[in-house]
């Protein structure tokens, strides 16, 4: 493996964008494309939201992002690679340097807030003494000190968000997603989500979330995505951006 390579997959810095989007399609089976001539690109460290109505394609625009889907046409690059020419062996790598925060959640009901967070870093191999303070942290920082040892179903709807946010982000990714991360919660617990947000972002993130959340997004001022019927119509101020 090259040494630039060695560099996408270890997590070290990549020159220029971290995600670059250019003519990208995307149609399930023989349907009409759900994502129509996407062309963007995001630079490391920015913070946008991603925008649209029910049905625009923010949800199928993130998979194609963590790789839970591949696009039908056009090109999708992430820190420096293109993810079409990267072997499958090699895919998790590139995961495992993005975070996700399912609308769902996707908690595992039987496991503790504790163990919800720690799981990545045991499928990782890590060991329990090594990692225990880190969780422990995390948690607190997320809100959830005193919740730690309780389990999901015992939790309120913006204590699992923040919880899913521990999880997602504990292994400290480049890229950060998530999908309506406030549609469940109250406006002061969607404030709350947002400023967590805005603090992972200070400390070097890049973050994308998609929300229909109006009022959040003014409030947040962040550069905006938008999707109108696949097809990126509008964007916000910031850096590393054009138009689709």
């Amino acid at each position: 493996m090259s040494r630039n390579q060695n560099a996408v997959f270890e997590g070290d810095a990549v020159a220029g964008p971290v995600l670059r989007f250019d003519g990208v399609g995307m149609r399930y089976g023989r349907a009409p494309e759900v994502l129509k001539d996407v062309s963007f690109e995001l630079a490391a460290g920015s913070f946008h939201f991603l925008t649209g109505a029910s049905g625009a394609g923010k949800s199928s625009l993130l998979k194609l992002i963590y790789l839970a889907e591949r696009p039908s046409r056009g090109t999708i690059e992430l820190f420096g690679r293109d993810v079409d020419a990267v072997h499958a062996s090699d895919r998790p790598f590139l995961r495992r340097r993005i975070g996700v925060v399912f609308q769902e959640f996707r908690l595992l009901e039987h496991l503790s807030a504790f163990d919800n967070v720690a799981l990545p870093l045991r499928i990782a191999g890590g060991k329990p003494d090594a990692y225990r303070a880190d969780v422990a942290e995390l948690l607190a920082w997320v809100g959830l000190k005193d919740r730690m040892h309780a389990l999901p179903p015992t939790l309120s709807g913006g204590e699992k968000q923040r919880l899913a946010i521990a999880r997602a982000v504990v292994n400290r990714p480049d890229i950060l997603l998530a999908d309506e991360p406030t549609g469940n919660v109250d406006d002061a617990h969607a404030i709350r989500i947002l400023k967590l947000f805005v603090e992972l972002n200070r400390l070097g993130t890049t973050v994308l979330i998609a929300s229909h959340d109006e009022d959040l997004v003014a409030r947040s001022g962040q550069p905006v995505l938008h999707l109108d019927r696949g097809r990126l119509r509008m964007f916000g101020r910031g850096v590393g951006e054009r138009a689709g």
